[in-house]
């Protein structure tokens, strides 16, 4: 099979020809449909400080996709061949405290999809059992692959109750525009989006948000209290992951108001808890990934209902081989879910 591999601790991947792996008894073998790129891939091809100190090498990266099913683990009895199923990226252990009380996707012993093992940037891949989603048959393959993604941002707004509230939420990738949707048909009063790249702002914009802001032009806190004529959003959603934007995020917070933490920081943060928590009396969630499987549910709910086209999300599509084009965009942070049709 072909596939794109991480072999060598530099910038770049190698597209080339594997063996189909060999199927485990809880696993699924499948063919690969589509895959997107996430930013854990992106810190993966560059082989910045993130990747070395987490990756093995050699590694077949790429954790979002959406598969058919061409053979079954002798002991897996929910799933045959020819099913459509999307990847949980998180492989939980099934027997820790956390797994065993609902918790799976914090697993103390968890395992990554293309990131710990083999993952699916190849025309076949093996996925546990434990964490495939059968797709409904309306929905496709591509957007079976942006679930996962997708599901992150449902996950962070089921933290809080969005109806009627102001929501604000920094970061306008694919993620950030998928919060933004989700506040919208969840009831909010308004969502307003900010980012620093033109291309990403007019996606949300299309998809939705009600105001976006752009935080190389304006002072976002001046601009949040003159929307909110001074009494501040109810909630605050921060997943850009950047170190200088947490404090000003917070300080766009009414006092009792939620935050959600969902951007990953390259390392530790300064955060101004006195004043922007403590004495606001803020609430702070942080969230990772997806709620197995509750959030799944949720999100299908959500892409069947008809009231959302997360589709225009997906602004371009490579061929695998393409990968080093696909990369350079996805690197620009001036587009929306970029998708490899394998």
């Amino acid at each position: 099979m072909k596939a794109l591999i991480k072999d060598n601790p530099v910038r770049g991947a190698t597209f080339t020809d594997r063996p189909i792996p060999q199927i485990g008894d809880n696993d699924l073998l499948v063919r690969v449909k589509a895959a997107a790129i996430c930013g854990t891939d992106i810190h993966i091809y560059q082989w910045n400080e993130y990747a070395a100190s987490r990756i093995k090498l050699p590694l077949l990266f790429g954790h979002e996709y959406a598969a058919e099913v061409v053979e079954v683990g002798k002991n897996v009895a929910n799933f045959k061949k020819g099913d459509r199923v999307a990847a949980e990226t998180h492989v939980p252990c099934s027997h820790c405290y956390q797994c065993t009380t609902g918790l799976q996707h914090v697993c103390q012993d968890m395992k990554i999809l293309g990131v710990h093992m083999d993952g699916a940037f190849s025309e076949y891949s093996i996925l546990p059992a434990v964490c495939a989603w059968k797709l409904d048959s309306s929905i496709s393959y591509e957007i079976g692959s942006t679930m996962e993604p997708f599901g992150i941002g449902v996950h962070a707004l089921s933290k809080t109750k969005p109806a009627g509230k102001k929501v604000i939420i920094f970061g306008c990738g694919p993620i950030g525009i998928y919060a933004q949707m989700v506040a919208k048909l969840s009831g909010a009063e308004y969502v307003i989006g900010v980012d620093v790249t033109t291309e990403r702002l007019d996606l949300a914009r299309k998809m939705g948000t009600d105001i976006v802001l752009n935080a190389k032009k304006v002072d976002v806190v001046e601009e949040v209290n003159k929307i909110t004529k001074g009494f501040g959003t109810d909630i605050v959603v921060e997943i850009t992951g950047n170190k200088g934007v947490l404090n000003d995020a917070t300080k766009t917070l009414r006092r009792g108001g939620d935050i959600v933490l969902v951007g990953l920081f390259s390392g530790p943060v300064e955060w101004d808890l006195v004043n922007n928590v403590i004495y606001k009396e803020a609430n702070v969630y942080g969230v990772t990934g997806r709620i197995m499987w509750d959030t799944w549910w949720s999100a299908q709910s959500m892409l069947l209902s008809g009231k959302m086209d997360v589709s225009p999300v997906i602004t371009h599509r490579f061929d695998l081989k393409d990968y080093d084009r696909a990369f350079q965009l996805a690197e620009s942070a001036s587009t929306g879910k970029i998708i490899f049709n394998i």
